[in-house]
């Protein structure tokens, strides 16, 4: 039977206490120790089961507790203070650079698939969702002008459990809105908010959520109405869920919803951030509206684009959602006459072979097509991009692809354990939350007493192995398992054991169950009761993954047999708490990825904050981090690549297992007088105060801030003032200098040198150029040159502009030259290249044009 009306009841909190829903409606409780204290003060233990969920803490909290603590002086002086703060703490501190901008009037919408700020609203995944949850942690407390545009999931991500034989299985439970710290946006009339988008032939409606993260507004999208038809609610029903069709409405909505979203709040941002490539169609959507200003398809791009930013985050060309043309034309067809296209043009903008009618549409190539400010989250994983997108600019050297990177950092106030905080409070003082990219901030951590690290340490390490044992006895209890296996739950791990964690997504290439293809050896460390070592697992596979889940299978059948099961531990069902937890409590943190398939993996980065240190292949942010002396941390290899991946893994296991047996597991014992491992120490403080003013997610959103927010701020406005003047020039220059392109030509390419020369001598350089009717002024001929291998391929490359030498001659041939100075010995070459240049253009390899000198030309 339906009821006749749903309502929902909330609960009437004494008077003296209505400021707790101030606190509880801001996601600032996540990394605000004084917030969660409050909390904590009313009842651990239900701030504990609830898994920190202040909205439905107060809903299941006993009424005669709260009118306890309303009488109570010394709570109501905490929940003042911790409500002041909160208030100050949106009052103090001007926007950085984008002076005219601020949180409440945004210049910047953060476009991400998923978020992960909190436990309690679990949409996301894993790294992905937890860098834009950072994002946004650290971008409030830097008072950047941003607002977030997502989804609100019904199911969230799933939960997972396993079969007795360690199959992973989904879950997909409700995600109850209401007991979520997130409000529905209403007009003046009371009514929630919504927009409405084509979605093929029909209409897709969405209501709009308001999540608050400090200063910073997230606003999630979710279908689940009674307007929309079954199909079409289940849009937002879970994360990464159903078939390509529904993964295509997802990033429909995430796009062009979102920018629906931005427009109905009354938000104008003049920069759009693609956190991956799922929300790529928000630029067409950018285009389009403008468009409809009086813009052409031409001008309208030129702002989008050099207002744009672009995140990849995937090393892996599967990992990039892509889309058959049909599929695009059954949603697109439509969209693209109104931006006024052909069909077959519009897919060329996701393609990386225009031309080729098979390929399908993919959206990393739209996001780079429609972005001037594109790169990848660690050094590394520049390169690897590069190397992957090299077809959008076939003329350009690798060196010159325009794919910058911005190496990923987190939220240290978020991912830092509470007891090892005061130890920082007391010692690098309060500061480190506000400034943790400071450098002679984090140079105070060799100050830090040894006895008190390392025992804040070993703490953490015990209470660690507590958390492991309850939630194994948990996961048996859900299982039936015997009793005798339950019982054995309270005695695995030993709280003094080096602890080594490996926490994250289960795929192949993250090879979680590489240190177990060698159990002989790893039992002979296993039955060293002097040094005893011991193992703690946790890690999701993706649904689909059966690989990935074979993978968990086999460390969870290896850690129930008899011989491991006290020394390794798998724990299901991995959070934001596990994660917690473990990179509070682990002594070494773990990581085995295949280089170079790991984008970044920030997860070791937390770990550093807590005092534990990264053992792992030279991938991600680790190839830019580690030491060669060891003093941070230790490397499996020296950043070799294989092209047999069953040589590397039998390679790099042995690597493994010689430094774990030979330096880790020696020093974690070498104890003095004291009882204190001092050379280990010394790496936990080094790696503090080397790492930690670089890799936070303050420096990060500061590099986005000054890098690419603020010059794509200052684009949007050069081009769009006077009615978008500039913005119509330019498109016109652009369509010119395409037509033109073709008839340049080069000549009498000339390097005044013999065949050796001295470091730093001065060589002229020289060359003639046929103009064909393009302005001497747009076009620049540059001298490319440095040192090169043997077959002739630059190692590095320096550019200088060459000047311009009289004017053109009759037929329109024009001399450049210039001169350079090799800086360096060795083998040196040259070449020159043409490229077109325009004071508005942002960045000139955005046209693919680009003529080089030939050896045949040469004199």
């Amino acid at each position: 039977m339906q009821p006749l009306k749903i309502f929902n009841v909330i609960p009437k909190l004494p008077e003296g206490l209505e400021d707790l829903w101030k606190l509880a409606y801001n996601f600032r409780f996540t990394w605000c120790g004084h917030t969660e204290n409050v909390f904590k003060q009313i009842d651990q233990q239900l701030w504990s089961t609830t898994s920190h969920n202040p909205l439905l803490f107060l809903q299941l909290v006993d009424p005669k507790r709260l009118e306890n603590v309303a009488k109570d002086p010394f709570f109501q002086s905490q929940l003042k203070l911790t409500t002041e703060t909160l208030k100050e703490y949106f009052e103090e501190r001007p926007s950085p650079v984008i002076e005219d901008a601020s949180p409440d009037n945004p210049a910047v919408a953060y476009f991400s698939f998923e978020f992960g700020i909190a436990s309690c609203m679990p949409i996301y995944s894993g790294g992905l969702g937890i860098l834009a949850g950072d994002h946004l942690k650290s971008a409030s407390d830097l008072n950047i002008p941003l607002v977030g545009i997502g989804l609100l999931y019904k199911h969230g991500y799933y939960h997972q459990y396993l079969t007795p034989d360690g199959w992973q299985q989904e879950s997909y439970p409700d995600l109850d809105f209401n007991q979520i710290p997130v409000l529905p946006l209403e007009d003046e009339h009371g009514n929630h908010m919504r927009i409405t988008i084509p979605l093929g032939k029909s209409e897709l409606h969405a209501q709009i959520w308001k999540a608050q993260v400090g200063r910073i507004t997230l606003l999630l999208m979710d279908t689940e109405i009674t307007d929309n038809p079954p199909e079409f609610r289940a849009i937002t029903a879970s994360l990464y869920g159903g078939d390509i069709e529904m993964r295509l409405w997802q990033e429909i909505l995430l796009g062009i919803g979102g920018m629906k979203v931005l427009e109905v709040c009354g938000y104008n941002p003049q920069v759009i951030h693609m956190n991956e490539g799922h929300s790529a169609f928000a630029g067409v959507e950018r285009i389009r509206s403008f468009m409809r200003k009086g813009l052409t398809f031409e001008s309208a791009s030129e702002i989008v684009a050099s207002s744009s930013v672009f995140t990849t985050h995937t090393p892996v060309p599967a990992g990039n959602d892509r889309f058959s043309p049909e599929l695009i034309e059954k949603y697109f067809s439509d969209y693209a006459r109104d931006l006024g296209l052909a069909f077959k043009v519009f897919l060329s903008f996701g393609r990386e072979n225009p031309f080729d009618d098979k390929e399908e549409f993919c959206m990393t190539v739209l996001a780079l097509k429609l972005s001037r400010f594109n790169n990848g989250v660690s050094k590394l994983h520049k390169h690897v991009s590069r190397n992957m997108w090299k077809e959008l600019w076939p003329a350009y050297p690798m060196d010159d692809i325009p794919i910058s990177s911005l190496t990923n950092g987190i939220h240290a106030p978020s991912w830092t354990a509470d007891d090892m905080q005061e130890v920082y409070d007391r010692y690098l003082g309060t500061n480190w939350r506000e400034d943790p990219d400071c450098e002679t901030l984090w140079s105070r951590a060799a100050n830090i007493s040894d006895a008190e690290l390392w025992r804040t340490h070993e703490r953490l390490r015990a209470r660690l192995v507590d958390f492991a044992r309850t939630r194994l006895r948990r996961q048996l209890e859900a299982h039936g398992a015997r009793k005798q296996e339950i019982q054995n739950a309270e005695e695995i791990l030993n709280p003094q054991a080096l602890t080594i964690g490996f926490a994250r997504r289960f795929a192949t290439y993250k090879r979680a169950n590489l240190i177990m293809r060698e159990k002989d050896r790893l039992l002979r460390l296993f039955k060293d009761e002097e040094r005893p070592i011991q193992f703690i697992f946790a890690g999701k596979a993706h649904p689909a993954d059966n690989e990935g889940k074979k993978y968990i299978k086999e460390v969870v059948s290896t850690c129930r047999s008899l011989d491991y099961r006290f020394h390794m531990v798998f724990l299901e069902d991995y959070d934001m708490e596990i994660a917690k937890h473990m990179l509070a409590g682990c002594d070494v943190w773990l990581n085995t990825p295949r280089r170079p398939f790991e984008a970044c993996g920030t997860s070791g980065m937390k770990a550093i904050f807590n005092g534990a240190l990264t053992f792992s292949t030279l991938d991600g942010w680790w190839d830019e981090a580690y030491l060669p002396d060891n003093s941070i941390g230790w490397a499996i290899g020296k950043g070799e690549e294989y092209s047999d991946p069953d040589y590397q893994d039998y390679v790099e296991l042995r690597t493994l297992f010689n430094v774990l047996e030979v330096d880790i597991i020696p020093e974690f014992y070498d104890r003095g007088r004291g009882g204190l491992p001092r050379q280990w120490i010394r790496r936990m403080k080094k790696a503090l105060t080397t790492l930690g003013p670089e890799f936070n997610s303050h420096r990060m959103v500061m590099d986005y801030v000054h890098k690419a927010y603020k010059p794509a701020y200052d684009n949007f406005h050069n081009l769009s003032r006077y009615d978008f003047q500039p913005a119509r020039e330019l498109a016109e220059w652009r369509n010119d200098i395409m037509t033109k392109w073709s008839g340049i030509n080069i000549r009498n390419a000339h390097i005044e040198v013999m065949d050796e020369t001295y470091v730093g001598e001065s060589i002229r350089i020289s060359v003639d150029v046929k103009l064909n009717e393009i302005p001497c002024d747009c076009i620049s001929a540059e001298a490319y040159f440095g040192q090169v291998q043997q077959d002739g391929e630059f190692v590095s490359r320096n550019i200088k502009k060459l000047k311009t030498v009289g004017d053109p001659d009759p037929e329109g041939w024009q001399h450049f030259e210039g001169v350079v100075k090799p800086s360096k010995a060795g083998r040196f070459g040259y070449t020159i290249r043409l490229i077109p240049t325009n004071p508005l253009l942002i960045d000139p390899r955005s046209l693919g044009l680009i003529r080089w000198a030939v050896p045949q030309e040469s004199s």
